[in-house]
């Protein structure tokens, strides 16, 4: 057990919103069931704060659950208050923020407690992609409890103290909670893509989701939100491209002032997805961390660009990549998360920019934002190599015999190798086909892609009318 103090219920709402700004919703509500003497039992707000204030300006509405009263479990008033609170946040197109500490099902309400959780469910599935949703998990949030932060846009957990799973460690066959903590921070935020963060502290993590509700639309018919930037949007960033390796490192180099939210950073480590800010306004970004994309990585940046493109969210996307993952696993199932993928970036139709650094290989750069399936502009690094694949692996390939037969093999293929590259993998060659926009310096990536979202900033594009895709 952790011997960390944890805030109360009231004291995680009083530290999430601007000072004095909460008015209380549902204060008098208590629990209806009398069943197996819960009469007996005091349940003030039957477990749940529920109200709204405002961060920064902004307003939104938030609910706390009391671990005090029956262990935050979820019952037929606590649910209705939580229920009550989206409609509200729905009418006025505001986020709602759910502060978690939940014993689970409330026992003693039996059907009238899991009919509760289905309302919550269908409150949260009707406003998914209408306005955004953060849940953080303090304490306990199991078994039912867990779809809850699963159904939100993202979700924050406490290093210590907090707990998510849907069978406990204990059920799991051949385990025990000593043996491998299934339920830990630690272990979901990198098993699992459920957690976008782990925080040291409720105040460190508080302070995360205020940052990110004021960079958030409100909802999905506001645009893009914009901040006074004090940083250069014209700034020239020397040696960039020493950083072709660590997108991560080149998007803290773009941003406004450094600025980035990591999402899901412990997860899925080949694909990086954050949010940025550029002159001011807030940017999606998919970047490659690894040469190569993995399942996870797949599904990890497909969700992210639905998020961005359901709030009207510019898309980044910086390359560097020759493949996907090839192990026996993941040749199962990774062909059907890369079409997920895939689908994402040729529905999204927001701004989406691309930008080639180093490597960009076959179908792994195909469906990383290409020209071919949607990109609105792509722009190359000088010494990007944009192709099939490895055009040393592709010279070996076409040159078997006379490479058998040379003299001085390493200097007959290091010459295919350069023909190969200036006719049909270098960012030249393929800009002289239109499928990249501009070769450009790497110093001045800041201010081309600034210009670019600019320019696309009043983007308008239809698409076939259908209820939703299937893929």
């Amino acid at each position: 057990m952790s011997n960390k103090p944890s805030l109360s219920a009231s004291d995680r709402i009083s530290a999430l919103l601007d000072d004095s700004s909460f008015v209380e919703v549902g204060a008098y509500v208590k629990a209806r069931s009398t069943d197996f003497n819960i009469q007996d039992k005091d349940t003030p707000k039957d477990g749940v704060i529920t109200g709204y204030g405002v961060i920064d300006g902004n307003l939104v509405y938030v609910y706390s659950q009391d671990a005090k009263v029956l262990g935050g479990s979820i019952g037929e008033m606590h649910a209705k208050k939580i229920s009550n609170l989206y409609d509200m946040a729905m009418k006025m197109g505001a986020p709602v923020i759910g502060l978690i500490d939940c014993a689970g099902l409330r026992l003693q309400e039996a059907t009238d407690a899991l009919n509760a959780f289905g309302e919550v469910y269908l409150k949260q599935s009707l406003a998914s992609g209408v306005i955004p949703q953060i849940t953080a998990i303090f304490g306990t949030c199991g078994g039912g409890a867990a779809l809850i932060p699963t159904l939100t846009d993202f979700t924050f957990m406490t290093k210590e103290g907090s707990r998510l799973f849907v069978n406990s460690p204990n059920a799991l066959e051949e385990n025990n909670i000593t043996k491998l903590d299934t339920s830990s921070a630690e272990y979901v935020s990198a098993n699992t893509s459920n957690v976008d963060a782990v925080f040291e502290t409720e105040e460190e993590l508080l302070g995360t989701i205020r940052t990110l509700v004021d960079i958030l639309p409100c909802c999905n018919e506001d645009d893009e939100k914009y901040t006074d930037s004090s940083d250069d949007m014209n700034r020239i960033i020397p040696n960039l491209d020493s950083f072709k390796n660590d997108g991560r490192a080149v998007l803290q180099n773009i941003s406004d002032n450094s600025f980035i939210i990591d999402m899901k950073k412990d997860f899925a480590t080949d694909i990086v997805t954050a949010f940025i800010k550029l002159n001011g306004a807030a940017v999606g970004c998919v970047v490659n961390q690894e040469d190569v994309i993995t399942t996870n990585g797949a599904y990890k940046a497909e969700e992210f660009i639905n998020f961005c493109d359901s709030f009207n969210i510019p898309v980044l996307t910086l390359v560097n990549v020759k493949g996907f993952a090839s192990t026996i696993r993941e040749e199962r199932i990774i062909s059907k998360a890369l079409a997920k993928l895939t689908n994402a970036y040729a529905n999204a139709t927001v701004p989406k920019v691309t930008v080639i650094m180093d490597k960009a290989y076959g179908t792994a750069y195909t469906v990383m934002n290409s020209k071919a399936i949607g990109a609105d502009m792509v722009y190359a690094w000088p010494e990007a190599v944009i192709g099939t694949m490895d055009p040393e692996m592709a010279v070996k390939i076409m040159y078997e015999d006379e490479i058998n037969a040379a003299d001085d093999k390493l200097a007959f293929i290091k010459e295919k190798k350069a023909e190969y590259t200036e006719a049909l993998s270098g960012a030249l060659s393929a800009a002289s086909r239109g499928y990249i926009d501009d070769i450009i310096e790497p110093d001045a990536t800041r201010k081309r892609v600034i210009a670019a979202f600019e320019m696309l900033q009043s983007k308008m594009e239809m698409r076939p009318y259908k209820k939703h895709g299937t893929i």
